[in-house]
């Protein structure tokens, strides 16, 4: 196995063109799993710790400004330095691992490893992120929807890397549910993000180990757009959070397997979707 250490970014576009091979690696929380339980030897890694401006994130100019996420930014200082701004991603990152696991990790590594139970996927999706990708060729963004092709398959060409990821910051409440074989520390069984915009009056979803790639629930979006009493006081009418959950769970295509049955999941999908509307709206009024 080869090792690559580039210095600057520049540099790391530049292995990455002659190399499409090289397996990118900032964390390491996700590719050296894999090495060590000999699922999968790169021919190569690309060492992109040395590059510091991928540690640092900022906002984006222009009307409608959105953060920035380095692709070295960790779950622990997305949590602390961000929280504010991408709630629901913070929520999100506290479930990821334990704190040894959040001080490497990081969300665009887990972005970039696609796959369906990655935590960070639902709460992007609800958001509307768009995926900074460059190469020697230049730089494009991808649409979140867009990014995720299939179980651990996503949309980077060859000679492509995540330089970050553009999160717009919460325009209203946001909730992260999850559901494990345990409490803490662990692969999630399903989860599901709501993201509220109150001013624009409508609902972003993100479900995640419920389809062969993170999805939203369309259907229940737009429901909300048009059901959901805005300007209402009070809880959520439990009516429309039922139907609402089962929209949601009606989005996914589970499959049957070690960490849960396929109906298991989707009745779990109803469940915490129905709660974090709930959890959600509630805090509209904090």
């Amino acid at each position: 196995m080869d090792f690559l250490r580039p210095a600057t970014w520049e540099d790391a576009l530049a292995m990455k063109a002659a190399r499409p091979d090289a397996t990118p690696i900032q964390g390491g929380t996700d590719v050296m799993v894999e090495i060590n339980l000999d699922k999968g030897r790169p021919t190569a890694l690309l060492d992109l710790n040395p590059v510091a401006e991928l540690s640092r994130w900022s906002w984006t100019a222009g009307p409608a400004p959105m953060l920035r996420v380095g692709a070295g930014v960790t779950y622990t200082r997305l949590i602390a330095e961000l929280g504010g701004w991408l709630p629901g991603l913070a929520q999100a990152s506290r479930t990821v691992g334990s704190p040894q696991i959040r001080n490497r990790g990081t969300l665009v590594g887990n972005l970039g490893a696609a796959s369906p139970a990655g935590d960070g996927h639902p709460p992007l999706l609800a958001s509307g992120a768009l995926v900074e990708a460059e190469s020697v060729r230049g730089t494009r963004l991808i649409p979140i929807g867009e990014f995720y092709m299939g179980v651990k398959r996503n949309a980077l060409e060859g000679d492509e890397l995540i330089r970050a990821v553009h999160v717009p910051p919460a325009a209203g409440p946001q909730c992260f549910a999850k559901v494990g074989t345990r409490n803490a520390m662990v692969i999630a069984v399903c989860s599901f993000a709501v993201a509220l915009d109150l001013r624009a009056r409508r609902a972003g979803t993100g479900i995640g180990s419920a389809a062969p790639t993170p999805r939203r629930a369309h259907a229940a979006e737009e429901f909300l757009a048009g059901e959901l009493d805005w300007d209402g006081a009070g809880p959520v009418d439990p009516a429309l959070a039922r139907r609402f959950g089962e929209l949601v769970a009606e989005a996914a295509a589970p499959i049957d397997d070690v960490r849960g049955r396929a109906d298991y999941r989707r009745h779990a999908l109803a469940v915490m979707a129905r709660r974090a509307l709930g959890w959600a709206w509630a805090e509209r009024e904090v």
